[in-house]
């Protein structure tokens, strides 16, 4: 009764067009990890929502939209969102919060980017949102959840991390933050928030036990996970699918289909190695063509060809059993199409993904050469549609990675998706 939808790469794949499209079956739809630190683009109507932290669900009024505990939240952000949404006509009362999800606050994101600075020429390109912060304290045990700013305790909790958090501003040569003017922004906070607060495992297993439908949307992406990301430049939490448990609640036996999310090239935000990166006129095409700029940080996406070596990686790790590809129309309009087959390390033909910094700087990618021109797309609804050279592409893809694609992206709205099965 699960679903799961991931993303492949460095993220910004679109996950957002393939969750509004999948929630219409559903009539849950969970965010399990991350915070404001990941978008999701969705286009209903000739109106762009991007979504920071509500699950990109929520547009579907018959879904219950559900913030898992593996989810860090800004409250500001969040009423922000809530607010834009009920501009748009949206109710929001189908908007549930994890009591157990922890909070950010003003000195996360200040320790964020101090920390940031501090590491000079070896920035990780964090977004300064206060993520990783926010996750040291729910390891360290000091953190403060949802059910902890709506308590009577909160008031405590907040002075005595303040007192502690000000020492160490002090150290970095930072002003101290003011107790009060946070205590009473976030008491605003926790009185327009408090209705949303509930056990949401509670709620979930319940839907299970009915047989009913649950989609859990992942932010970020394989490659920027904690664990199985290219360390250090990845994100704070567990994108891949054990976070769905641990940011949910929901264990394993109740999960069945795991798409995973991929563009018909590559890109990837902040720094780090990147194999088939494009640092030239064919990458500036790509990232013009696709409007590859961040959702969050409208920094310029880099851009490259499509790695099946790290593609198929993410499949290993996350089971995946379906592809979902964005973006088809976009390579479409290139005279040649390159896919990265293989990688080649210290003159060895390599078929492996490996997270090593060393190996990933020095691996060079081998590529096959596709046709491109695949002319107007948009108009296509079903696979057969497709221009042959189109389906060479995609059916090589599926050769290499044994998954098939089931869905295809061939524009930015909503319904430009064709489904395969």
């Amino acid at each position: 009764m699960v679903d799961v939808v991931l993303g492949s790469f460095y993220g910004d794949e679109g996950k957002g067009k393939i969750i509004d499209y999948l929630s219409k079956d559903a009539q849950y739809a969970v965010r399990f990890s991350g915070g404001n630190n990941a978008g999701h683009t969705i286009e209903v109507n000739g109106k762009q929502f991007v979504f920071h932290l509500i699950p990109s669900g929520i547009l579907n009024p018959k879904v219950k939209a559900i913030l898992g505990n593996g989810v860090v939240i800004d409250p500001k952000v969040l009423i922000e969102e809530i607010e834009n949404l009920k501009a748009n006509g949206y109710k929001v009362d189908n908007l549930y919060i994890s009591e157990k999800a922890h909070v950010i606050f003003p000195y996360h994101l200040i320790l964020d980017e101090l920390e940031e600075e501090m590491r000079g020429s070896k920035k990780i390109g964090t977004t300064k949102r206060g993520i990783g912060p926010a996750y040291c304290d729910k390891m360290e045990r000091c953190g403060i959840r949802m059910e902890d700013l709506i308590s009577t305790d909160f008031k405590e909790m907040l002075q005595r991390n303040i007192k502690n958090k000000n020492k160490i501003l002090k150290a970095y040569g930072y002003f101290e933050l003011d107790f009060e003017s946070v205590y009473r922004d976030y008491k605003k906070y926790a009185e327009i928030l408090k209705p949303y607060v509930c056990d949401t495992t509670t709620m979930l297993h319940k839907a299970i036990k009915n047989q009913e439908n649950i989609l859990c949307e992942g932010a970020q992406a394989t490659l920027l996970d904690i664990d199985f990301g290219s360390y250090p430049f990845v994100t704070s939490s567990n994108p891949t699918i054990g976070g769905v448990s641990t940011g949910s609640g929901i264990g394993a036996k109740y999960i069945n289909e795991v798409y995973g999310v991929m563009k018909a090239y590559s890109s990837r935000v902040g720094e780090g190695p990147y194999v088939t990166e494009l640092k030239d006129e064919t990458g500036d095409k790509i990232r013009e063509l696709g409007h590859e700029y961040g959702a969050t940080t409208k920094r310029p996406r880099r851009c490259g060809w499509l790695d099946i070596v790290a593609l198929n990686y993410a499949i290993m790790l996350n089971g995946i059993t379906a592809l979902a590809m964005n973006h088809l129309d976009t390579v479409g309009k290139l005279e040649t199409i390159k896919l990265c087959v293989a990688y080649e390390y210290l003159g060895q033909r390599e078929e492996y993904f490996r997270t090593n910094k060393d190996f990933l700087n020095n691996a060079k990618p081998i590529y096959e050469e596709f046709p491109g021109n695949f002319g107007d797309i948009s108009n296509c609804q079903t696979y057969e549609e497709l221009p042959l050279n189109a389906k060479k592409y995609i059916e090589r893809i599926e050769e290499l990675t044994n998954t098939k694609i089931k869905m295809i992206g061939i524009g930015p709205k909503r319904e430009d998706m064709i489904i395969r099965d």
